[in-house]
């Protein structure tokens, strides 16, 4: 298993107990005993996880754990406090430091690793979330980050049954709201109707465990479901029981016996980290449609239109009905801008843009291939039916005031179109690039002969 740790213990047998054990684990190890040694080992190759003993009474551990956390170089990087009471006022210091968990000594082997590759699975998602707000800061775009958002959905998943629960009274006095109870059954029986909660927290302390890590899996592999964060609540000591839950995809785990103020963190993380998630994911669509949308008129662009040509070509020899294509061109555009200036050229092209849209079908494709040309292209359509839709976008056009000029004055356009339309009942997959410059060279015809004017490609695709 690949990832780098780093060790940080005073105690020697410590240090080498544990480095031995990771390194049968295949992961690659570096150990120190103080936390100045362990700053010249980040600065060198920075791990993806660090084993550190907070009771050192030699220095101050909490500190240096609260340092690594607000460090940009080490924010992301996943930490798991060793040694300690196993209490839940030891476990509290050690979250409220920033360590994602604690555990005392003697180390259950087993729930180490599990707890370790549970950790090294967000870590990417935590780096690449870290990456693209830099580069959004970088680029201008900085928002100040969200507080800790109280109306976060969280849900109680529980066999137990009435209102005074313990849990559930800690849950809501650490998140001060109101959690709903539900019995674990009834979760997956769920239509979708209803959003997932932003943070399931499974009471496993029952004797349906075998159940519930059934549960945890379906939970994680369901489309309406799979990001939601999985606070399990387990029996103290049922270090097993812990591993296999985040073995099988748990967020975090929990014992029983913990405090309202280590319950709170630990939802409260996760609820972050779900909620950070959500919104690399909103940025990668975003992105996305950012790469594929023209930003002054919204329309697709090249780029999108291209490969959707594609997919229509292929989707005309399977159904066997001819598909058309239009390269439409402003005429005299560049007078509009020379004569009014270029916010009114802009101007036209967002109304011109509008229109075509509201008058073409939904499936219709509509595109800015770059400056005042536009594409459309028509599945199921014939040479007749592509010729008067043309027509009739060009009438349309042609007597629509587009934009007005700064001393009120009404700016006017024509627009010429060509038209190249695939053979119907094609055997093969249609050359799109010949369909294009068919449409193109149709489009010629047409400016060359008055502007103002259809003209269709003489020769089908």
């Amino acid at each position: 298993m690949s990832g780098r740790i780093l060790i940080i213990d005073a105690a020697a047998t410590n240090r080498i107990v544990l480095r031995v054990k990771m390194l049968a684990a295949h992961f690659a190890v570096d150990a120190c005993a103080t936390a100045k040694e362990a700053k010249a080992l980040i600065s060198q190759t920075r791990p993806d996880l660090i084993l550190i003993n907070l009771c050192d009474a030699s220095e101050n551990r909490y500190d240096f754990c609260r340092q690594l956390r607000k460090s940009a170089e080490t924010a992301t990087v996943a930490i798991i406090a060793v040694g300690g009471a196993d209490t839940a006022t030891a476990r509290f210091a050690a979250l409220d430091a920033g360590a994602d968990d604690i555990l005392a000594l003697p180390i259950n082997d087993t729930l180490l690793l599990a707890r370790i590759r549970s950790l090294l699975r967000v870590r990417s998602t935590r780096e690449e979330l870290a990456l693209r707000e830099s580069t959004s800061c970088a680029l201008g775009f900085d928002e100040k980050a969200a507080p800790f958002a109280p109306a976060a959905r969280v849900a109680l998943l529980t066999d137990q049954t009435g209102d005074n629960l313990p849990l559930c009274r800690k849950l809501q006095a650490g998140l001060r709201q109101d959690i709903p109870q539900r019995a674990p059954a009834s979760v997956l029986a769920d239509t979708g109707a209803e959003q997932a909660p932003d943070l399931f927290v499974i009471d496993a302390c029952g004797k349906e465990q075998g159940t519930l890590f059934g549960l945890v899996s379906d939970l994680r592999a369901r489309v309406e479901t799979r990001w939601a964060a999985q606070l399990i609540v387990v029996p103290k000591d049922a270090h097993e029981v812990a591993a296999m839950f985040l073995d099988l995809g748990a967020d975090d785990v929990v014992p029983a016996d913990c405090c309202e103020g280590e319950l709170k963190l630990r939802a409260r993380a996760l609820i972050q980290r779900k909620l950070g998630q959500d919104k690399l994911r909103d940025t990668v669509r975003s992105g996305l449609q950012a790469a594929i949308t023209d930003p002054l008129t919204g329309l697709y662009n090249r780029r999108y239109a291209e490969p959707h040509l594609a997919r229509m070509a292929e989707q005309a020899v399977a159904t066997r009905q001819p598909f058309a294509v239009m390269m439409i061109d402003i005429d005299y555009f560049k007078a509009v801008n020379d004569t009014y200036g270029h916010p009114a050229g802009d101007a036209v092209l967002c109304q011109l843009s509008t229109h075509l849209r509201a008058n073409l079908r939904a499936i219709d494709l509509v595109a800015r291939m770059g400056g005042e040309e536009f594409l459309i292209a028509m599945p199921g359509t014939t040479k007749t039916q592509a010729r008067l839709a043309a027509d009739r976008l060009r009438h349309l056009i042609d007597g629509s005031v587009l934009a007005h000029a700064e001393d009120g004055s009404p700016i006017s356009v024509t627009i010429s179109v060509g038209v190249a339309v695939s053979a119907p009942c094609a055997t093969d997959n249609p050359a799109i690039g010949k369909i294009c410059t068919s449409a193109d060279k149709a489009l010629f015809r047409a400016k060359s002969s008055g502007r103002n004017q259809v003209a269709m490609s003489k020769s089908a695709a």
